[in-house]
């Protein structure tokens, strides 16, 4: 994993260890809380920096880096929202998917009925978000393998993240929108064919040009 620094609460700043090919981040104890909103839009620009891969699948024992002792997993809720993790027993961190980074910072959202019948005027298959496996828009609305439903960002909500930064340009004020987001789609399908979207890595790429 590489250690990255991000800015925390109280000008203070959280060294975070990322891995891009399993696409995992591990919070030491109390570092996911001590992330500062601007922390948290930097980590939105390293993951949306490059196109996401299929994440490596997680061994069948994971260890605490701190202790070595097995991590357990875990499921929870961020108001309506799951997502999981996994757990070192003694508290010396969790262990984390990018997506489910997403989730827990209520930064994920399902697509409305209206969105969901425009997305699929521009495009027939999508790979999920949450595992990677193809879905068939024009009989699902659902993934059929791990059972997670079409969403994509919240570019409200990050815009709401960015106005507590109290930026002083406009574009702070105006993220992309969904619009945007199946404009891309549709801008891709255009120019490659072959691997099909991920509503997610779309979005956190928009969103990474926007805060660049």
């Amino acid at each position: 994993m590489a250690a990255l620094t991000f800015e925390g609460h109280l000008g203070r700043t959280v060294d975070l260890d990322l891995c891009r090919a399993c696409q995992m981040i591990w919070f030491d104890h109390f570092e996911n809380l001590a992330l500062a909103p601007g922390g948290t839009l930097k980590v939105f620009q390293i993951i949306g920096a490059e196109p996401r891969r299929a994440a490596a699948p997680p061994a069948a024992t994971l260890k605490c880096p701190r202790c070595a002792a097995p991590l357990v997993a875990t499921e929870d809720r961020q108001r309506n929202t799951p997502f999981r993790y996994w757990r070192c027993p003694a508290e010396h961190g969790r262990l984390i998917t990018f997506f489910d980074f997403l989730r827990e910072k209520d930064f994920i959202r399902m697509l409305s009925t209206q969105q969901l019948a425009e997305l699929r005027q521009s495009v027939q298959q999508i790979n999920c978000a949450s595992c990677g496996s193809p879905i068939d828009l024009l009989r699902e609305s659902a993934c059929p393998h791990c059972g997670a439903p079409i969403a994509t960002l919240d570019l409200k909500q990050i815009g709401r993240v960015a106005e507590e930064l109290q930026r002083a340009d406009a574009r702070s004020k105006q993220p992309p929108d969904y619009d945007a987001i199946f404009d891309a789609i549709r801008a891709r399908n255009a120019h490659q064919r072959g691997e099909p979207p991920d509503l997610v890595e779309v979005a956190l790429q928009l969103v990474s040009n926007w805060l660049r």
